[in-house]
């Protein structure tokens, strides 16, 4: 059973991204002047505005990293916040591997490597994307009412009494009603194998519902949508009555790449959401444009965070390295002089 739904899911995200490719190619091909031409007229303020749209982005994912480690110590454990921000960057890249799970997959084992225990890391990277999830969900809700009645046909898209109840759906998800019984249960599948001794995950139990964490992803939620609309205004300006439309917007597509099927890291999803809901309001062309450099701002945000996570890793081992060799030179010279 599990090879068969591995079998179909791997073609349902092959489909998934043919028919992106698709959407994307017959968009361009009707929009490739006024996307060329708002490629070409970024000036210094446009300039200005994607810088911006970078370091909002990175300080978003940085962020994430601060919020995963309130995350573990909703389980007790205390690590270090600079250096799982740091392991936080450093993974965060691997989402654009095949798979999709590699970004967790190097957070599990990292948190492993310094005492968490393998449950504990493992349900605390899953609750992340409901934590996401919810964030974005309230975010498209505040902002779709904020929209106002003059865009009728964007509130049309955002059928907010079914986001209301998936809302309500996830917001039950991370309930400690429901993460504790998921605790017992990996507790007695692991003390089940042969060679794995039981955890009594009982002391790790969740004692009150994680409001500090959805706050948390909010604020992410915030982030993005700020780098998002910086990079919109590089390519187009943006009166005050439409920042509610492209924050909705913006919610619902990157959700759409959160919970979709397709390419590694949401790559085409999220763009194919943006027009489907954007260009309701705007051109479809500029919509265009601004995913397509969106794309880019985020990609070399991550790069950045990635980078200075493993420059400064080097520089801290080779600090430590300095600090033993002149321990041992020390020790060398107390000796001769004894």
């Amino acid at each position: 059973m599990n090879q068969v739904w591995s079998k179909a899911k791997r073609y349902l995200q092959w489909v998934m991204l043919g028919g992106v490719l698709f959407f994307f190619a017959k968009a361009f091909s009707r929009h490739w002047q006024e996307v060329t031409e708002k490629l070409t007229e970024i000036d210094g303020s446009g300039m200005i505005f994607l810088g911006l749209g970078v370091t909002l982005s990175l300080l978003a994912f940085a962020w994430s990293g601060i919020v995963w480690h309130w995350t573990l110590g909703e389980f007790k454990q205390k690590l270090k916040p600079f250096w799982l921000v740091k392991l936080y960057l450093k993974t965060h890249i691997a989402k654009y591997l095949p798979g999709h799970v590699w970004h967790y997959c190097g957070r599990i084992w990292g948190v492993k490597q310094v005492g968490v225990p393998g449950e504990i890391a493992t349900l605390s990277v899953i609750i992340e994307p409901f934590l996401m999830i919810a964030a974005a969900l309230t975010t498209a809700i505040v902002s779709c009412q904020l929209a106002g009645e003059g865009t009728r046909d964007f509130n049309n898209f955002n059928n907010w009494g079914c986001q209301i109840i998936s809302l309500m759906g996830v917001m039950l998800i991370v309930h400690p009603k429901f993460l504790n019984p998921a605790l017992g249960i990996l507790g007695k599948i692991k003390g089940k194998k042969k060679d794995c001794p039981g955890i009594d995950l009982k002391h790790y139990r969740i004692e009150r519902y994680p409001v500090k964490l959805l706050i948390a992803e909010l604020v992410f939620v915030a982030l993005r949508c700020s780098g998002f609309i910086f990079t919109f205004m590089a390519l187009n300006p943006v009166a005050p009555h439409q920042l509610p439309i492209l924050v909705s917007g913006f919610s619902l597509a990157w959700l759409a790449a959160l919970v979709l099927p397709g390419a590694p890291g949401g790559v085409g999803v999220f763009e194919a959401a943006a027009m489907m809901i954007l260009s309701k309001s705007f051109s479809p062309g500029v919509v265009l444009s601004v995913v397509a450099v969106f794309r880019l701002v985020t990609i070399l945000a991550e790069a950045i965070g990635a980078g200075l996570a493993y420059l400064d890793e080097r520089r801290t081992k080779k600090a430590y390295q300095l600090a033993l060799v002149e321990e041992r030179f020390v020790d060398r010279e107390f000796i001769t002089l004894k």
